[in-house]
């Protein structure tokens, strides 16, 4: 998977949560955070495209995008690249780094706590 920038990623996350969408769709949705031009939008696209990163359709005159690469693959990617760069291939570093940042609550260490209780079950999936 090919490292993306943020207004890709950003782009995707549009893409992956209205399922397909218009250059000026998504532009009207990124426009509030990042105030980029529908140009800019729509050669982003085109590139993404050209990656294999999405697709279109021709709805008149209008492009439909849809994302080709799924979101889970996605995260995946980014967060073994992340664990690989950062931490030199170590997980458990990368979790010690969050517990010593203190950036994970008393729930979430909960729900952690759970996802690993099933995970030494042989259980899969959030609990």
């Amino acid at each position: 998977m090919p490292s993306l920038g943020d207004l890709q990623l950003a782009i995707l996350r549009e893409l992956w949560e209205r399922g397909e969408a218009t250059v000026a769709s998504v532009h009207e949705a990124l426009r509030p955070e990042r105030g980029l031009a529908p140009t800019t939008i729509a050669t982003m696209l085109s590139k993404m495209e050209k990656r294999g990163l999405v697709t279109h359709r021709v709805d008149g005159r209008q492009f439909v995008y849809r994302a080709v690469v799924r979101q889970d693959d996605v995260e995946r990617s980014m967060v073994s690249d992340l664990v690989e760069r950062l931490f030199e291939g170590d997980p458990a570093a990368l979790v010690n780094h969050l517990l010593d940042e203190g950036r994970i609550d008393a729930d979430e260490l909960a729900r952690i706590r759970r996802r690993i209780a099933g995970a030494q079950r042989g259980e899969g999936g959030e609990t």
